[in-house]
C-alpha cells in the first residue's frame, strides 16, 4: 500500500462537517491529487486522570457529522481513514493519560479507563464499518498507555469483531521501538514530527540529508516487525522560521511567517520517504474543516503556500 493522504477535520465540532465552507474545503482537498484522508475528530476526557470518555453535545461532532463528511469524501474519490481520538478537556496533552500501576481499594482505574476507551473506539469502529471507511486508526500518541499491552490488545480484538478493514495506531516519533503490540495492528503508524531542520531556514538539501539518517532507524522498525509497513499517521510543519527544527510546535506564535520552510519540510520528507517498499505514505497535518481565510496563515495548512503545490507535484507520480 502507499498513502497519498492528508488528515481533515481535527478542529471540527458539532455540525462544522454538514456545511457549505467544509465542503469546500474537502474538494480543495481532493483537488491536491491524492487518495486518501483520515478523519480526525476529538471526544474529550474531563482530565488526565479521567476514567470515562464520553461526547460533550455542546462540541463533540455527531455520529451524522461523522458519517456526512466520510459519505463526502469517498464521493469525491478518496478513500478514508477514520481516525477518533481523545483529547483532555483541561488541555493536558493525551499522551499523559495514565493510572496508578496498582490497584487502590477495589478501584482498578487502568481496567476503568480501557473499559470506556474500547467502548468509544467500538462506537466509531461501528460508523467506519457502515460508511464503508477502508482503515481505521485506534489510538493517537497514547504514550501513557502504550505499556498496557494486554489492554491494549483485547480493545483491538473488540475492534475487530466490529470493523473488518485494516488498523493501524498512532504513536509519536521517537517512541516507535517502546510499543510491544505491532503484530496486533497491521500498519505500524506514527507522527513522524522529526525535526530536520538545524537552524531556522535550514535548507532542502540539509534537511533532505536528516530525513535519510532518520528513516534507517524506520527501516529496521519495519525489517524487526517482519517487514510490516509504516504510515506517517501525521507528520507536517507551521509556515513559520524555525518550525523545521520542532515541526510539533504550534504555540511559538511570535515566530516569523516562512513558507519557505515549510515548502522544503514537505520537499525533503517526500524525496527521502517516496521509494521506500517498506514506507506506507503520508496523511499530513493538517487540512481545516473550512479554509483559512487570514493571511498569512502561519498554521499548518499549505493552501495558498508554496507547500501546496509542492504536495501537488508529489501526489501527480506513481511510485
Amino acid at each position: 500500500m502507499f498513502i497519498k493522504g492528508f488528515t481533515y477535520g481535527f478542529d471540527g465540532k458539532r455540525g462544522d462537517y454538514r456545511t457549505d465552507e467544509a465542503a469546500a474545503s474537502m474538494e480543495r482537498l481532493a483537488g491536491l491529487g491524492g487518495d486518501w484522508a483520515a478523519l480526525a475528530f476529538v471526544v474529550r476526557q474531563d482530565s488526565f486522570s479521567s476514567t470515562v470518555i464520553r461526547p460533550d453535545y455542546r462540541y463533540t461532532v455527531t455520529d451524522k457529522d461523522v458519517a456526512a463528511a466520510a459519505h463526502r469524501l469517498h464521493a469525491l474519490g478518496l478513500k478514508v481513514c477514520m481516525k477518533p481520538m481523545v483529547n483532555c478537556a483541561d488541555g493536558v496533552w493525551r499522551a499523559n493519560i495514565r493510572f496508578p500501576e496498582a490497584e487502590i481499594g477495589d478501584k482498578d482505574y487502568w481496567k476503568e479507563w480501557f473499559s470506556s476507551y474500547t467502548a468509544f473506539l467500538c462506537h466509531y469502529a461501528e460508523i467506519a464499518e457502515e460508511t464503508g471507511c477502508e482503515m481505521f486508526c485506534v489510538g493517537c500518541e497514547m504514550l501513557g498507555t502504550e505499556h498496557k499491552e494486554e489492554h491494549w490488545r483485547k480493545a483491538i480484538a473488540a475492534v475487530r469483531e466490529i470493523y473488518h478493514g485494516p488498523i493501524t495506531y498512532n504513536t509519536n516519533h521517537g517512541k516507535e521501538f517502546g510499543v510491544k503490540w505491532w503484530d496486533a495492528v497491521d500498519y505500524i503508524g506514527t507522527s513522524a514530527y522529526y525535526g530536520v531542520g538545524k537552524v531556522p531556514g535550514d535548507s532542502l538539501a540539509n534537511m533532505t540529508a536528516v530525513w535519510n539518517e532518520k528513516k534507517e532507524k524506520l527501516r529496521e522498525l519495519s525489517r524487526i516487525h517482519g517487514g510490516k509497513q509504516i504510515i506517517f499517521m501525521e507528520i507536517g510543519c507551521r509556515s513559520a522560521k524555525g518550525c523545521a527544527m520542532m515541526p510539533y510546535d504550534f504555540s511559538h506564535r511570535e515566530f516569523p511567517y516562512d513558507e519557505d520552510e515549510q515548502a522544503n519540510f514537505y520537499e525533503s520528507c517526500m524525496t527521502a520517504m517516496w521509494n521506500e517498499p517498506w514506507f506506507a505514505g503520508f496523511f499530513w497535518w493538517d487540512w481545516y474543516t473550512k479554509l483559512p481565510k487570514r493571511a498569512p496563515e502561519m498554521g499548518f495548512s499549505i493552501v495558498d503556500k508554496k507547500a501546496e503545490q509542492i504536495v501537488k507535484q508529489w501526489y501527480a507520480k506513481s511510485r
